[in-house]
């Protein structure tokens, strides 16, 4: 028989709305592993940028091919920039199977961002909202959903029980490459990133009380699009350049990331705890 490592959980993923993005692959990878899973798109983002959107009915048959017997795909289209909307989606998620075992955060807002030169107010909390608040408002409703902090608690108690007979729930956070150097008219972005990575470790030993694993990944350079030339938002001539220097001479794919995400939340991946790991094929050595 197959074996499934992820049958008979449920797991949200955010920000899957074009086929070519991390989160299609994240999604599929965790349907060939067993699990069902609930989506969440925003087409109008990917609509205003070079890359253009895609076709959401045809995204959601290529994964309902992909579901395992008794699992099964829900989806729903929402703006995480509503304060109200993290909450609700992990409702919708829940409500899929009746529970919610694992969150991925993928969805990120990029574009229209500037240099410290040009930066406004407006900019920076557009930015914080989607990939930073939205990811926090997400992870403390999928917390609630499995108990929360104790009744009376002050913040940073930590629980008086006996130790858990194995992880309740995993959640990934996705950084970007801020921390390996300058990133040219994208302050807004590497702000709203730098937080969650900088915050890791307080929300992973918080989550943990409750037996939630969490762990945030730097995927680094993937190509979902945007370093291709027919739709792309800057010059490839440096890139390229940098890239046919690396060892393995290509940038990420989508299945890369994918690949670390579905160990990370299985059984074999929970002894890793708390981290900010990067998967990049060695891109930020060089």
């Amino acid at each position: 028989m197959t074996h499934l490592p992820l049958a008979g959980q449920t797991a949200l993923v955010t920000g899957v709305s074009r086929r070519r993005g991390i989160g299609f692959a994240v999604a599929s990878r965790l349907l060939a592993d067993g699990a069902s899973v609930f989506i969440q798109h925003f087409a109008p983002h990917d609509m205003e940028l070079p890359w253009g959107g895609d076709d959401i009915e045809a995204l959601i048959t290529e994964l309902e091919v992909l579901r395992s017997p008794g699992a099964a795909v829900g989806h729903t289209t929402m703006d995480l920039r509503d304060p109200d909307a993290p909450a609700a989606l992990v409702r919708h998620a829940a409500a899929l199977t009746g529970k919610l075992e694992i969150l991925v955060c993928n969805h990120a807002k990029s574009g229209d961002d500037g240099s410290i030169h040009d930066m406004n107010a407006e900019r920076l909390s557009a930015f914080w909202e989607t990939n930073t608040r939205a990811t926090l408002l997400l992870t403390s409703a999928f917390a609630s959903l499995h108990g929360g902090a104790p009744s009376g608690a002050r913040p940073g108690d930590r629980a008086t029980r006996d130790p858990l007979p194995g992880p309740m729930g995993h959640v990934i956070w996705m950084t970007s490459g801020q921390g390996d150097g300058a990133m040219p008219g994208e302050v807004a972005y590497a702000a709203s990133k730098a937080a969650l990575s900088g915050v890791t470790a307080t929300v992973a030993a918080e989550l943990l009380e409750l037996g939630i694993i969490l762990n945030t990944l730097n995927p680094g350079p993937v190509n979902t699009g945007y370093l291709d030339s027919d739709s792309t938002d800057r010059d490839l001539g440096p890139i390229d350049e940098w890239r046919e220097r690396t060892p393995f001479g290509r940038f990420g794919e989508p299945t890369d990331p994918a690949r670390l995400i579905a160990w990370l939340v299985s059984d074999e991946g929970s002894w890793v705890v708390g981290q900010v790991l990067k998967s990049d094929g060695g891109l930020s050595l060089y």
